[in-house]
C-alpha cells in the first residue's frame, strides 16, 4: 500500500520492507502520513507489523487471534485511510 501510493505520488519508490523508512518517504509529500511513526500508538502498531512480517519469513512465531484483529484494526481503521489520502 505504501509502495503504490509513493508510486503514484513521486514516480517512484524505496526497495525496502521497512514500514518506517516508508512512511517518512511518504511523509515528505504529505505530512499528515507522519502521525503513523511520530504518535507512540501508531508507532507500536507499525512497529508490530514490521515484526511480524520479519518473523513470519524467518523465526517460527504465532500471534493470537486477538492479536491479529487488534492490528487488523488498526490497519483499516487508521493505516490505510492515511495511507489512502497522501496526495502531492
Amino acid at each position: 500500500m505504501l509502495k503504490y501510493r509513493l508510486l503514484i505520488t513521486k514516480g517512484t519508490y524505496l526497495r525496502t520492507r521497512s514500514l518506517r523508512r516508508l512512511i517518512k518517504e511518504l511523509g515528505e509529500v504529505d505530512s499528515r502520513v507522519l502521525t503513523l511513526i511520530s504518535d507512540l500508538r501508531n508507532l507500536h502498531y507499525v512497529a508490530r507489523l514490521e515484526e511480524s512480517y520479519i518473523a513470519s519469513r524467518y523465526l517460527p512465531i504465532e500471534y493470537t487471534i486477538e492479536e491479529v484483529k487488534d492490528v487488523a484494526k488498526f490497519v483499516l481503521e487508521v493505516f490505510k485511510p492515511l495511507v489512502e489520502s497522501a496526495q502531492a
